[in-house]
């Protein structure tokens, strides 16, 4: 449903430049949520507005729904005909609800019909459709001022379904909103897309975002996408770093000469004791350093860093137990541990060996 190829986007300002894209590849499959994860000035919001060709490219093609709008675009700044067609399929909803204090409700839901000159009757019968179904058929007639913020964004995605939309683009939706409303919303996100088979990307940095409703995601650092896929396959790949993102898990070894080994968990074996039955198997006293659970895409999920007593060598047989149990298993580099650890402690000394019992 989107493609991005090569999409670079460069600012400048008198002799300096800026590079907030660096050749970023993107595949968003239709019909899926899609997550952008990324810190403050990763380049998300950017590669956003790009989608739409709000901001236009430095260099590099985006193409949605088989439409290269890059090509549409031309060298013109201002859009022409073909890519205002082209963005009337493309919603989105922004941050800050960018409604119109002075119209209703409704008159916001209506502005863009206004815009694509459909008549007054056909507009207010799509408005009000769209206000039931974000279920605001009672807010109507108010006014932006009268209602909460979780309110102001139903609206927002309401006005950004008016066109009929293929895609629904989300710029950080959520991000000013308390943890019970956002939870609204994204349930609200996830019945549109069952429902109408939309196709959205979310722009955030709230690792719960992607937890709680993307299908995909990727994490942008820099101006570049550095890694991508399903969320399910990413917690499944050893060495992740979207996995660590999601489900971060810190702790240092209690000293010298120990293993520590972070687990990922999902499917079946979340479900089970697979740590006791480490220890009582092998009759080895374990620390757990720190752990993360939590439900993905209605399946429980969940890393754990665990200390074992004695360095690798002695610890290749507990090792390949887990293995064996359905469970991903990485012996964390000293690194890895010293980036875990509380600021200002001292790295351990040890070093130990990432995935070295495949």
């Amino acid at each position: 449903m989107i493609t991005t190829t090569g999409l670079t986007k460069v600012y400048r300002s008198g002799d300096r430049e800026v590079t907030a894209l660096d050749g970023v590849d993107l595949h968003v499959r239709e019909g899926e949520v899609y997550g952008v994860l990324g810190q403050s000035g990763a380049g998300k919001s950017t590669l956003i507005r790009c989608l739409n060709l709000l901001e236009r490219p430095t260099s590099g093609t985006v193409t949605v729904a088989g439409t290269d709008l890059t090509a549409l675009a031309g060298r013109k700044e201002r859009a022409n005909a073909a890519l205002r067609a082209a963005r009337s399929h493309i919603g989105m909803v922004f941050q800050h609800f960018n409604l119109l204090s002075s119209r209703t409700v409704q008159d916001n839901v209506e502005l863009p019909l206004e815009i694509l000159k459909v008549d007054r009757r056909e507009r207010a019968r799509k408005a009000l459709e769209l206000l039931d179904l974000v279920g605001l058929a009672d807010k109507a007639k108010a006014y932006p001022a009268q209602l909460s913020g979780g309110q102001k964004q139903r609206v927002g995605i309401a006005r950004a379904l008016a066109g009929d939309p293929k895609v629904l683009l989300s710029d950080e939706a959520t991000s000013a909103l308390d943890p019970e409303t956002t939870r609204s919303i994204l349930q609200l996100l996830r019945d549109l897309n069952q429902q109408l088979g939309l196709t959205i990307v979310l722009i955030t940095h709230e690792m719960d975002v992607v937890k709680t409703i993307c299908d995909s995601a990727a994490l942008m650092k820099g101006g570049r996408v550095i890694e991508s896929g399903t969320v399910s396959e990413r917690l499944a790949t050893p060495g992740s770093e979207l996995a660590r993102e999601l489900f971060p898990v810190g702790g240092e070894p209690s000293g010298d000469g120990r293993t520590v080994v972070d687990i990922t968990f999902h499917g079946a074996a979340a479900t089970r004791p697979v740590i006791s039955e480490l220890s009582r198997t092998y009759n080895v006293d374990i620390s757990i350093l720190g752990a993360a659970m939590d439900t993905v895409g209605g399946k429980q999920i969940g890393r754990m860093r665990i200390e074992l007593p004695g360095p690798f060598e002695e610890n290749v047989v507990p090792i390949g137990f887990l293995r064996e149990q359905g469970l991903q298993v990485d012996v964390a580099e000293a690194a890895d541990v010293a980036d875990a650890a509380p600021a200002g402690a001292t790295a351990p000394a040890t070093t130990l060996r990432k995935d070295a019992a495949k």
